[in-house]
């Protein structure tokens, strides 16, 4: 199976009191995952988001393994794990080494604004041939 990566060293911005990462970070670098995978293989869709595109995260979530702490190095891949119309899921591992300290996944739908709407659109041609080549 095919994940895109993303390589990140936490900080000690992203701990808490205790030492160990504050949950929520993993869901941040689930979103700058799927950020630099737009960046990288479909760099147009991020230009469309400037005139009305919408990718509406419905869902997400994590389920966690183990603590990292301040400059663990890790490593967060992603995959598609399904594509509906205007919807898809990722799934995303988090490794820290050949040790999987957590699990996520997002429900992405993509949407259209019109005027204060928004109203579901077909994900963009070039976004479902980058994902196709991360998919189950």
């Amino acid at each position: 199976m095919r994940f895109y990566e993303y390589r990140h060293v936490v900080s000690f911005q992203e701990t808490n009191l205790v030492g160990n990462v504050y949950f929520t970070n993993h869901l941040a670098w689930q979103g700058r995952c799927r950020e630099l995978f737009l960046h990288d293989h479909a760099p147009d869709v991020i230009a469309e988001l400037s005139r009305g595109l919408a990718l509406a995260t419905v869902n997400c979530s994590c389920e966690y393994f183990a603590e990292l702490t301040a400059f663990d190095e890790i490593v967060v891949r992603m995959r598609l794990a399904e594509l509906v119309q205007n919807r898809m899921r990722l799934a995303f591992e988090y490794w820290r080494g050949e040790e999987l300290v957590a699990r996520g996944e997002q429900q992405i739908a993509c949407m259209k604004r019109e005027g204060k709407n928004l109203a579901p659109t077909p994900v963009p041609q070039s976004l479902r041939t980058a994902l196709a080549a991360y998919a189950e």
